[in-house]
């Protein structure tokens, strides 16, 4: 008894070392998020990373003002920011279960219209960006893209994750090579992409294979959230890297499976070769894994296989699966 006694003491004095030490934390943390344009930042940021640069846009700060608000939150392990070429770029943690309700309330709340606008023009800027590299990249594609990771390198090893089904979405088929796996394995398939100069490169590619199941369609991946629950297999190859807001994609794409649906991407891991930006149109250099998993989980997709490879030029390629439950 006098033994058990004293373990449970020592059990209970531990926890209450624990939680005094929790504290000041807590309270820097509240601090931290107790002032209405820090709170207004944290939901900006729930869902996409932002530069300074484009912060001050959004909230019509001055660097140096803005950077306090940054500082202050980043100390308080409310945002984490990570290096894009010269530029840093800010997004929101993922908090522990007190913060995560103070989010929950928080990212209910409508942006401010006018930042709401400037939000547009930031997607449609970083949109256009994209899509005139493609207008002219044209017949350099294989050559620059060969520079980071050929088809050859990754395709083979997403077909083996593949889960035939009726019907398969492929966003940004490129040239088309992965339009032939599908094809083969599902009734009906949609190759996406928002230049019609990488789409006609791939319907040529589809054409001189012979292959009458593809539909093809000019746009973002909010025509395929327009379509909910009408794929059973969702590809996107090395994609997310150039497209404006690569967390909206993971909701877009959530939306359009169907109910035990397999989402797969290929993605670069994330990486400081800045050349890429130029060289290839590449908006983001790679994502962190974890990255990836949070943006779709927070859509409401599970996490499943993944294949992770390193390359001889100082890339790395992860292929994630994420299901639809």
């Amino acid at each position: 008894m006098l033994t058990s006694s004293n373990s449970n003491s020592g059990t209970g004095a531990e926890r209450e070392t624990h939680a005094s030490a929790q504290i000041p934390q807590l309270a820097a943390t509240l601090k931290a998020a107790g002032d209405p344009l820090r709170l207004e930042i944290l939901r900006l940021l729930s869902q996409d990373s932002y530069s300074v640069l484009e912060l001050c846009r959004i909230f019509d700060l001055r660097q140096p003002a803005l950077s306090h608000h940054l500082k202050v939150l980043a100390q308080a392990g409310l945002v984490s920011k990570r290096r894009e070429g010269n530029n840093l770029f800010y997004r929101r943690t993922a908090g522990n279960e007190l913060l995560q309700q103070l989010f929950t309330g928080l990212d209910q709340l409508p942006l401010n219209e006018s930042r709401a606008t400037t939000v547009a023009q930031i997607a449609a800027e970083r949109a256009e960006a994209s899509r005139r590299f493609f207008a002219d990249y044209g017949n350099r594609f294989r050559e620059q893209q060969e520079l980071i990771a050929s088809y050859s390198v990754y395709g083979p090893q997403v077909a083996q994750l593949l889960k035939p089904g009726r019907h398969a979405l492929e966003v940004g088929p490129g040239e088309g090579e992965f339009l032939e796996e599908l094809a083969s394995r599902f009734g009906t398939v949609t190759a996406l992409d928002l230049s019609e100069t990488m789409l006609e490169r791939a319907q040529a590619f589809a054409d001189d294979k012979g292959l009458q199941n593809i539909e093809f369609v000019c746009d973002d991946t909010r025509a395929a959230a327009s379509r909910p629950e009408s794929a059973d297999c969702i590809v996107v190859n090395m994609v997310l890297h150039h497209t404006p807001e690569p967390a909206q994609i993971f909701h877009d794409l959530q939306k359009s499976l169907k109910p035990g649906g397999q989402l797969l991407i290929t993605e670069l891991h994330d990486h400081g070769q800045d050349w890429a930006r130029d060289a290839c149109g590449d908006l983001w250099l790679g994502f962190a894994p974890q990255q990836l998993v949070e943006w779709a989980a927070d859509a409401g997709l599970a996490k499943g296989r993944s294949v992770h490879s390193a390359l001889r030029n100082g890339f790395q390629i992860q292929i994630q699966e994420f299901l639809k439950l």
